[in-house]
């Protein structure tokens, strides 16, 4: 299984770095991770593969409203749910997530968006499987085999390995727990409603967009297969709506707390605000970064909201959704309210679409970290200014948020 830069790599590069010196200035060796997917790969034999999910259920969406789903596995036993704990991937090396992630090997069939309400047998064993809070027993038999170079790379989904549609799927083993089982068994309990009883009761964002994603929770007759991309956004979107809300009732904090963390390839910044709720998201691509591959110069790019929030679906993309939660869990977890600024630079070796996972995940040990207290934006902005590869001015100059606040306190008009 091939994994490739999208840039061309002179050979002379490669044979003096040998995967040790990223000379290329990429963030993972892609011959590295190339050689470590086919050790995790070799117990596919032919049209078949036996594994333990960590759960993985992947949901397409193109022909919606008929569909696939991709029961998912790796071709090895045992406590596999590592490859889909999120939070732990932020401390795993490029090559090691990436080899991690294409092994999952996924198993098609098609579906229609209603076969949620009353699920075949098959289906049903694809739902309890997804709903599982430990790994399950898979074996799966394919219509042909396995084509390697159909891999998932994409800006809202982790990686995923190659595919091929599915004759016969066997699960066993599935473990759902109490707090799963319940919303799952409440057919009139509305799928927003099931989504908060999940969050406050201590499941993990990524496990209950799956289990929305595969039509498992919502009002019986009304249930849903959902593409795992707009389940991932909606779990996202659908909780941040809720913490903020009820940030609103807080006092607010007092000082602008600063935060900053640099990643390989990345640089994740925010300013939390004493005001009423506002929030923007800004994205800064450089030229042979994901998204701007052929460009002169970085791209900046910014969304905003509001005291009321947004009714339309921000232009930059899930991401934005993904660090409002991070936000929104911040101020919860202070029990504080305000506005916020955050921003992320994206650098050229960073060229790889990696899911929107990441954005929430480095956003929420971002904010794990201590800030720096400033009694003035003009202060806050020029501390995370010396981390900046761009400009201040040029990201100052496409917020909305940081003039809001500048200029008479002009919130006011976010209350529109």
């Amino acid at each position: 299984m091939q994994v490739k830069a999208t840039m061309k790599i002179p050979a002379s590069l490669c044979l003096n770095c040998r995967g040790a010196k990223m000379l290329c200035g990429l963030t993972f060796c892609p011959i590295s991770v190339k050689y470590m997917v086919q050790p995790r790969v070799s117990g596919v034999r032919g049209n078949s593969i036996s594994g333990s999910s960590p759960p993985s259920v992947f949901v397409g969406r193109y022909g919606y409203p008929r569909i696939k789903i991709y029961p998912s596995t790796p071709p090895e036993h045992g406590d596999t749910s590592v490859y889909e704990d999120t939070p732990s991937w932020l401390g795993m090396p490029m090559e090691e997530f990436l080899s991690m992630r294409l092994s999952l090997i996924r198993g098609g069939m098609d579906v229609k968006t209603e076969d949620a309400a009353s699920p075949d047998r098959v289906f049903q064993e694809i739902q309890l499987m997804a709903l599982s809070q430990k790994s399950v027993e898979v074996d799966m038999v394919f219509d042909r085999n396995l084509v390697s170079s159909d891999i998932v790379l994409d800006e809202h989904l982790p990686p995923m390995g190659p595919s091929a549609p599915v004759r016969r799927i066997e699960v066993s083993g599935a473990s759902p727990g109490k707090d799963v089982e319940k919303v799952y068994g409440d057919t009139d309990l509305k799928a927003n409603q099931a989504m908060k009883y999940l969050y406050s009761s201590g499941v993990d964002v990524s496990r209950i967009s799956k289990i929305l994603s595969v039509g498992a929770v919502g009002i019986g007759k009304s249930r849903k297969v959902v593409p795992t991309r707009w389940s991932i956004t909606a779990v996202d979107k659908n909780l941040s709506d809720d913490l903020v809300e009820k940030a609103k009732d807080l006092p607010q904090i007092d000082k602008f707390l600063a935060f900053v963390r640099p990643t390989p390839g990345n640089l994740f910044m925010a300013v939390l605000t004493p005001s009423s709720w506002m929030y923007e998201w800004g994205e800064s691509w450089f030229p042979g970064s994901t998204w701007n591959q052929w460009g002169e110069d970085a791209f900046v790019e910014i969304d905003d909201e509001g005291y009321n929030g947004r009714k339309d679906y921000p232009g930059i993309g899930g991401c934005y959704y993904s660090a409002r939660l991070a936000v929104a869990e911040k101020f919860s977890g202070m029990r504080k309210s305000g506005g916020a600024i955050t921003w992320r630079e994206i650098y050229p070796s960073f060229n790889l679409p990696v899911g929107v996972w990441y954005v929430r995940e480095n956003m929420r040990e971002l904010f794990r970290s201590e800030p720096v207290q400033f009694d003035t934006l003009d202060e806050a902005l020029a501390y995370i200014s010396k981390f900046m590869k761009v400009e201040l001015s040029r990201w100052t100059g496409k917020s909305k948020v940081v003039p809001a606040l500048k200029y008479n306190n002009l919130d006011r008009y976010f209350r529109i």
